[in-house]
């Protein structure tokens, strides 16, 4: 479906899935969890609700598990304008972000978007995102790794690889990990989502599920370009370093805060 038939029905509803340990980040996430790490001075978590509020969102329903409390905590019942309710993952530790995504179904009643707790971005790259049925990519950088999508001459998604592969094709694209539904979509998802996990599949990834349905044609999504420079995706110490790098020009301050003997620096 095209976004124009949604003109008049901006999504306001987002998921977020923030249930992992986020091991990779360690020593960081022994005493919270990954989304409250800060960049620049303000935790992914806390960029997040303001991006959202930014673009109207009036509901988030979190997908939580490692060290729940702690973002209970910060985002209380509302935070920024926006409702929160919370899905507890108490598998977290065994299980990958479908079987989140699968425990969030009864909670979404409404066309949303999709977000993982370990982007981080500029508030105005969402825009384009407000209405279902898209899918958020970037050109492709060397520090870039995981899935990507190729995209087809009028401009849809024809395949989504959840294998990066090592020399990208000229005509793919990484994902940026935020997806937007209408609600007949997500009734489909749903229903794969369902198949995967009764056949015991709880450590995939959704994108597992996203890119059968994309190859099979019952499932479309519109890329909405991200660009390269504004936007980073967590996962170790060398990506909170070079996100810092993105959002802020205080080379001193980030020295203090990351040690240089943790990883490479890129020299000035």
């Amino acid at each position: 479906m095209s976004n124009f038939q949604y003109k008049n029905n901006r999504i306001t509803t987002a998921v977020l899935l923030a249930a992992g340990t986020g091991s990779r980040l360690q020593p960081l996430t022994n005493d919270m969890p990954k989304c409250l790490t800060e960049v620049s001075g303000t935790s992914i978590l806390e960029r997040l609700t303001h991006n959202l509020c930014y673009h109207g969102f009036k509901r988030l329903i979190v997908v939580v598990g490692h060290m729940d409390d702690c973002i209970r905590r910060f985002l209380g019942n509302s935070i920024n304008g926006l409702t929160v309710e919370y899905i507890v993952n108490p598998q977290y530790k065994t299980t990958n972000n479908i079987y989140s995504l699968w425990l969030a179904r009864e909670a979404i009643r409404e066309a949303f978007m999709l977000i993982e707790s370990d982007i981080v971005f500029d508030a105005s790259l969402l825009g384009d995102m407000l209405y279902p049925d898209c899918i958020a990519v970037s050109h492709m950088l060397p520090w870039m790794n995981g899935s990507t999508v190729t995209i087809s001459q009028s401009q849809r998604v024809s395949k989504l690889n959840v294998k990066h592969r090592e020399i990208p094709g000229i005509s793919e694209y990484k994902t940026v990990n935020i997806y937007s539904f209408s609600l007949p979509s997500w009734r489909l998802v749903e229903k794969q989502l369902e198949l995967h996990i009764s056949a015991g599949l709880v450590n995939d990834y959704y994108e597992t599920v996203l890119a059968e349905m994309i190859a099979t044609g019952s499932l479309s999504f519109k890329p909405v370009f991200f660009n390269a420079g504004r936007w980073y995706e967590i996962d170790t110490l060398s990506d909170l370093y070079e996100s810092e790098l993105i959002f802020t020009r205080n080379r001193a301050r980030l020295k203090r805060r990351i040690p240089d003997k943790v990883f490479h620096v890129r020299p000035d």
